[in-house]
């Protein structure tokens, strides 16, 4: 794993998020892949447990951010409308005194504004320090970065400490959507979850969505936005390239 970066083994995958309103694609969330060279593909959660053991976390998070800016800089050369990319942080990087600095000088060095960066951020990052948490997004905002907090509702955490972090968007996790449609309870906790976003003034986008019926439920209970392999699995660059191409015949 060492090796991984200065060998190139590594590549960033995307998958796309989808407006329920326009039904366009609004972003894509950039997911490492290591392309290794004995053992083939490998996914980050067999890898990135070691990297954090390892301390080699940083810098595979560093490659990761430059790279999704690099590409996001090449699909706006290329004539590209401009979309949100995402991509996620590990505690130890969040929690790092250098990160907006580490941002910053990533956006400047590839020519990449703000607005068209967002931080993805689990519960248990964002509670563990909910002081620096705050620190952190506040300056991220003030150069238009957007924060997302992921996977929620898996974790413990405090209502009130969600309305001072002001994340600018929820995701509510996979395990929720998947058998919302044979679980009332199941319903009533997704719909308990957009309306608690919309009421804080936040962004709401559902990951893990499968299937027709339940993007209908979803647009139903105004859910702002979607992302599952119902619309794509992640891809690679060339092939998330011809994805953004056809955004105007995707499924309804």
């Amino acid at each position: 794993m060492r090796n991984a970066i200065t060998h190139n083994e590594f590549e960033l995958y995307y998958q796309p998020q989808i407006c329920l309103v326009t039904n366009q694609v609004i972003g894509l969330e950039a997911l490492l892949r290591w392309n290794h060279p004995e053992k083939g593909m490998i996914s980050p959660g067999t890898f990135i447990p070691i990297a954090e053991e390892t301390g080699l976390i940083q810098n595979i998070d560093k490659w990761v951010l430059l790279h999704a800016c690099l590409q996001q800089k090449q699909w706006q050369e290329l004539g590209y409308l401009p979309i949100k990319v995402s991509v996620n942080l590990s505690m130890i990087q969040f929690q790092q005194p250098d990160l907006f600095d580490v941002i910053q000088s990533t956006l400047k060095q590839t020519g990449i504004a703000g607005q068209y960066l967002e931080i993805e951020l689990t519960e248990s990052v964002m509670m563990n320090n909910p002081k620096l948490t705050l620190n952190n997004i506040e300056k991220l905002n003030s150069i238009g970065v957007e924060v997302s907090l992921d996977d929620f509702g898996t974790h413990y955490s405090s209502l009130s400490y969600l309305k001072k972090l002001s994340p600018n968007r929820l995701k509510i996790d996979q395990s929720f959507i998947r058998d919302m449609l044979h679980d009332t309870d199941g319903q009533v906790i997704v719909q308990a979850m957009i309306n608690l976003a919309h009421n804080l003034n936040l962004k709401v986008i559902a990951e893990g969505v499968e299937n027709k019926e339940q993007v209908k439920f979803l647009h139903s209970q105004r859910c702002d936005e979607v992302q599952g392999y119902y619309f794509s699995k992640p891809l690679p660059v060339e092939k998330i390239n011809t994805f953004i191409h056809k955004r105007a015949h995707l499924p309804n």
